[in-house]
This record gives C-alpha cells, sequence and structure tokens, in this order.
C-alpha cells in the first residue's frame, strides 16, 4: 500500500467524542452541493452517484402523477420494501428523507425519556442538530447513551465504523434502555469492504436508507427505515410522530424504482465506473502533493498540500470561481482537509487544471 494511503496515527484509534457544548452547533446548516453562486459546474463536494442521474429511475419520477395525493397508508410502496429487504411490513418506516428521520427518531427518545445521544466523532452532523433542537446531550461513552448512531460506510471517512462491538453492548445504567441506528445511506456505493455485522446483528439496529444518493437524484427526497425485530411500540409512536404524507408522488415514485431490478442493474455498472475512476482520482490527488486517506465508497478524505501562508479556505473559495467545489471537512472535524466525491476524467482535470492556477498564482 502507498505510504500516503495509510491512515494517519490520530484517525486509527477513532476516538470518543466529547459532549457538544450547545454553543459549539451552529444553526447554520454545511452541506455540499448549490450554494448561493448556484450549482457547481464540477461538484466534488456531494456523494451523489457521478454516473447519474439513472436515466430509468429519472423518468419514472417524471412521469409520476401529481395530480393525486398518495395513499395515506402507502401499502403498496411498504410491502414492496418489505420484500425487497426480506422483513415484515410493520417493519418498514417510510420518512420524508433521511434527515427528517433522524429528527424523528430523536424526538421519540426525548418522549420517552431519553436524555443522551452519542455520535461517532467524525459523522453526519444532523446526528447532534437533532440532539440539540430536542434539548438531548451529546456524549462520550456509547455506554452512557440511550440512542447511538453509526453509518457505514461512514461519511465523512468513507471506512468501516469501528465501534460495533461497543454499540452491541447493552447499556450500563439500570432502567436506561438503547437505540442504535445504522445510517446505511452508502453502502448501495460501496466500492470495496463489507459490513462487519452479521445478519442476526444487523436486525438489532434501525437500519436507515435514503438511496437517492446512489441513483444520482439527491433533489428528490425520500427515505426509509427497517426497524429492529424488537422494535415494538417505537414503530407506533414513530408513526404518530409523522405528519400524514411525508413522501409526495415523485418520492414514491424513487423507492418505487429503487425497488425495480432496472435500477440495481444500473448501479451496479456505475460502481465498476467509479471503481476506474477513483483510482484515477486518487492518483491526480497524490500529484498534486494532497495526502489521500483510505475509504471503501465513492469519496474520500484528503489534506492538500498547500503553500506557507495559503488557508484552505481561500483556495475553496478561489476553486468556486473556477466552477469547482470542494467539501471543507473541519465542519466533520477534520480543518485542513477536504472530502471529495470520486467524479468523471473531465471534472478531475477540471480540477486539476485549477488547483495549479491557483498555487503558481498564489507563492
Amino acid at each position: 500500500m502507498n505510504a500516503q494511503h495509510q491512515v494517519p496515527e490520530q484517525f486509527q484509534t477513532q476516538p470518543q467524542p466529547q459532549p457538544y457544548p450547545a454553543e459549539q452547533i451552529s444553526a447554520e446548516r454545511i452541506h455540499g452541493g448549490p450554494d448561493r453562486f448556484g450549482i457547481p459546474r464540477f461538484d466534488f463536494s456531494t456523494n451523489s452517484n457521478a454516473c447519474g442521474p439513472c436515466l430509468s429511475v429519472q423518468t419514472l419520477v417524471a412521469q409520476a402523477d401529481a395530480s393525486h395525493y398518495p395513499d395515506a397508508t402507502y401499502t403498496q410502496l411498504r410491502r414492496q420494501i418489505a420484500s425487497l429487504h426480506g422483513v415484515d411490513v410493520p417493519r418498514v418506516v417510510l420518512a420524508a428523507s433521511a434527515s427528517e428521520f433522524i429528527y424523528r427518531i430523536t424526538a421519540w427518545l426525548a418522549q420517552q425519556g431519553g436524555r443522551s445521544v452519542w455520535v461517532p466523532q467524525y459523522s453526519y452532523g444532523d446526528y447532534a442538530h437533532a440532539a440539540h433542537a430536542h434539548r438531548v446531550s451529546v456524549v462520550a461513552e456509547i455506554s452512557d447513551a440511550a440512542l447511538r448512531w453509526s453509518c457505514e460506510p461512514s461519511s465523512p471517512l468513507g471506512v468501516a465504523h469501528s465501534d460495533f462491538e461497543a454499540l452491541l453492548k447493552p447499556t450500563t445504567r439500570p432502567g436506561m434502555f438503547a437505540a442504535n441506528v445504522l445510517d446505511r445511506a452508502y453502502e448501495p456505493l460501496r466500492l470495496e469492504g463489507e459490513l462487519a455485522l452479521s445478519q442476526a446483528q444487523l436486525q438489532t439496529f434501525w437500519q436507515l436508507w435514503s438511496p437517492n444518493k446512489a441513483l444520482g437524484l439527491t433533489g428528490v427526497r425520500a427515505a426509509y427505515a427497517i426497524a429492529p425485530v424488537d422494535a415494538g411500540n417505537a414503530i407506533e409512536t414513530l408513526e404518530q410522530l409523522c405528519p400524514s404524507w411525508p413522501l409526495g408522488a415523485h418520492g414514491v415514485a424513487l423507492l418505487q424504482a429503487w425497488i425495480g431490478s432496472d435500477a440495481h442493474i444500473w448501479l451496479a455498472r456505475s460502481l465498476d465506473i467509479l471503481r476506474g475512476w477513483k483510482v484515477r482520482q486518487i492518483a491526480l490527488c497524490e500529484s498534486l502533493g494532497w495526502t489521500c486517506l483510505p475509504s471503501n465508497a465513492n469519496f474520500f478524505c484528503a489534506q492538500p498540500a498547500l503553500p506557507a501562508g495559503v488557508t484552505l479556505p481561500e483556495v475553496l473559495g478561489q476553486l468556486r470561481t473556477h466552477g469547482i467545489k470542494l467539501r471543507d471537512a473541519t465542519s466533520f472535524g477534520l480543518p485542513g482537509h477536504v472530502r471529495v466525491s470520486v467524479q468523471p476524467p473531465a471534472a478531475q482535470d477540471a480540477l486539476l487544471t485549477a488547483w495549479q492556477h491557483i498555487m503558481k498564482t498564489s507563492i
């Protein structure tokens, strides 16, 4: 393995996060994708499948009949999702988006009297945002948390989660329940490796799926969760906390298309393409002196090499004027790093040209 692909020491142990002081959780939502300047021409800042959109799914979404309400109980859709995953229909919980479910299950936690959440050190900001919104503490120890979040492949690093062993242990606090949620947003975009949980272990987690990234259609908001086998009253309560019609006609069309074979055939082909693009992109980044961290997904983190006196935010701002957007990983707790999604060769070459120009004018 190339030395630049070795995981830096600070990322090997995955140290536990400290509790989030409320004043450190910004009300501003930091995400990749379009910003005040519009849609980036070359967008490395989101993890949407760069081979997308999946045209067959996009066609079905465009043809969705929005002149009528969806079935308020989503009977057929729930059955189809249950069949896809081989679970009983009551275990399927629909959501307007992954973020909506994150906030809803956190609201459920607070309603049940749970006062603590654990999140991985490097993770999606909405986990902590939702906790703060419901006045729930983010704690440093998994055993102290009533709600525990995990994601694999993880964001922003795109690697296997290292805390499953601790997550599978019961809480040490008498009388406190513990719920584990596995965010599987990037499972369909996994380029190597496999989930480090057995099927039996997996059935003890809430599994959160949001296939719009895999299909290259992030503008369509739709998600679902597969409840644990023993979720019991939690499912009913989560349904009560949900507003009517969380999914519109286009969200329903996306999930129904996701269930079909055409989408998965297209996805499998796209993963082969992404693997080749990723090899090329890492080589390009390393040629610029960047240190690229290992990742199993269609994105990775890197630490760009910068001249003395030049800051990463300054360079990212200049790249934006060239129509290129990278995700500053500071909000993930990784200052000095960027998270970049794998993009086609034309986008990679544009990044190379722009970066070399900026570095030349910065020296």
